[in-house]
């Protein structure tokens, strides 16, 4: 497993960095790990899953 920053997994999914931080802060994704600076780091695979749930449960609650 390779772990990401929130810039390289803001590139990956091509969203902004300060939305990976937000939904992080928020609880909407999982953080693999925090460095001992306070740097978050993600999984993208897991990231991308639970993205993915979000945008189901959102159409379903619009429905």
């Amino acid at each position: 497993m390779r772990l990401l920053s929130s810039g390289e997994l803001a590139k990956e999914l091509g969203i902004s960095r300060r939305s990976i931080s937000r939904f992080a802060d928020e609880g909407l994704i999982s953080i693999a790990l925090t460095t001992p600076g306070g740097k978050y780091r993600f999984d993208l695979e897991t990231v991308r899953a639970e993205l993915r749930e979000l945008a189901e449960k959102r159409r379903q609650e619009r429905s």
